[in-house]
This record gives structure tokens, C-alpha cells and sequence, in this order.
């Protein structure tokens, strides 16, 4: 079984901030795979379901981020899981936008949410990096991931929450390449080759039935001349 995370801070404020990303791309997993409704647990909201026989919890922690260690660590506690069966999907400030990656263990790079799951079960948990973009100064940083996703980023966005739900059965079995295939086909989709041989040229002759009828056209005089070419 699996516990997947996705962060976030709760409320219609925060619903399409670039910090939101995680409950976004569980929204779309629960949508598209047949989830349960979402459910008040665990200082979360969570959704049920299997993909295929295996089972999954989705959590979306109500915390707000920077406490949303507590939240993981109730669910983790309720269904006796460790860490290395968690999976956190969260915004990435250090990626560019519709780049998504994946880890497991190391740093939370200041990561609020991370830093907090870091003090309640330690940092031996995977995770999915999902891109956002950085403001240019980490000044900026906070203003930056709690503003919207501008109109110009939807048509990306969507094509990641696709490909993070495509992927989404790979990701909770563990087949991170495959999960990451899925993503790149919905963000970069294969194009259609326009390469075509041209046909050869087709050379005009004129039918075998024409010369005859061109010989016999000809007078008596024009084939004694033509004879002696």
C-alpha cells in the first residue's frame, strides 16, 4: 500500500496557487482512477482507491504546508506504514515549469512542507518534483509560489496533471522511468513524422497502340525518305 501526499494549503485562497500543485495533481489522480470521495482524516482530506489490486491512499494535508508533517505522520501511524511506502508530490521552485522530476531521501531544500514531513518522519521518502519556475530572487520566493498559475501556464499545466495521472499506477508501483514516460508524452508528445518519399517521377510514353497508327499516318514518299536518313 501506499500513502501518496500531495501539498498544499487548503481553502478556495489557495486552490490555484503554484503551491498548490500537489492537491492539484491528486484532484486529477483521484478523478481519472475512480478514488472515493474525499473524507476529513488525519488532519487531512483523503481518497481510497486501488490501482488495479493494489491499494492507495491519497492525502491532501489541511495543516497548511509548513505543518504538514503532522498530518503525514497520523496517516502513517492510522494505516502502519514507514516512510519508504510515502510519496510526496510537491512544487519545485528550482525547476523550470513542466519539468518534473523524481527523488528519494536527501535535503528539503527550504521546502516548507518538506522541512516539516523531515521533522515528524524523517527525510527516507519519495518524491515528485513538479516545477514551477523561480521568481529570479529568493527574495521573491514566497510571493512567487502563492500567487495563481497565470492563464499562460494552463495549457502546461494541464498537460502535467495528465501525464502525473497517466503515470500514476507506475509511480505507486515504483517504476519511476515509467511514470516519468507518461509525463513526457502528455508535455512532449511524439510528433508525427511529415517525411514522405516522393513518388518518382512517372515518364510519359506514348501508348504501344499510338506508334502504329502514327507509322501508318505517314506517306509513302515521308518512309522512302526517312530511309535513307
Amino acid at each position: 500500500m501506499k500513502l501518496i501526499v500531495g501539498l498544499g494549503n487548503p481553502g478556495a485562497k489557495y486552490a490555484r496557487n503554484r503551491h498548490n500543485i500537489g492537491f492539484m495533481a491528486l484532484d486529477r489522480i483521484a478523478s481519472d482512477h475512480g478514488f472515493g470521495p474525499w473524507k476529513g482524516k488525519h488532519q487531512g482530506s483523503i481518497s481510497e482507491g486501488r490501482f488495479g489490486s493494489d491499494r492507495a491512499v491519497l492525502l491532501k494535508p489541511e495543516t497548511f504546508m509548513n505543518l504538514s508533517g503532522q498530518s503525514v505522520q497520523a496517516a502513517m501511524r492510522f494505516y502502519k506504514l514507514e516512510p519508504s511506502d510515502v510519496i510526496v508530490l510537491h512544487d519545485e521552485i528550482d525547476l523550470a515549469p513542466a519539468k518534473v522530476k523524481c527523488k528519494t531521501g536527501g535535503g528539503h531544500a527550504g521546502h516548507n512542507g518538506l522541512r516539516s514531513i523531515h521533522a515528524h518522519i524523517g527525510p527516507e521518502y519519495d518524491r515528485v518534483r513538479l516545477g514551477v519556475g523561480h521568481p529570479g530572487h529568493k527574495d521573491a520566493v514566497p510571493g512567487f509560489v502563492l500567487r495563481d498559475f497565470p492563464k499562460a501556464d494552463e495549457v502546461w499545466l494541464d498537460d502535467v496533471l495528465r501525464g502525473i495521472s497517466d503515470g500514476a499506477a507506475d509511480l505507486a508501483a515504483g517504476d519511476t522511468s515509467k511514470f516519468l514516460n507518461a509525463v513526457a508524452m502528455r508535455v512532449n508528445p511524439p510528433r508525427s513524422s511529415t517525411g514522405t518519399k516522393r513518388p518518382k517521377p512517372v515518364e510519359k510514353t506514348a501508348p504501344p497502340e499510338q506508334a502504329p497508327a502514327a507509322e501508318a499516318a505517314k506517306s509513302p514518299m515521308q518512309k522512302l525518305m526517312e530511309r535513307f536518313k
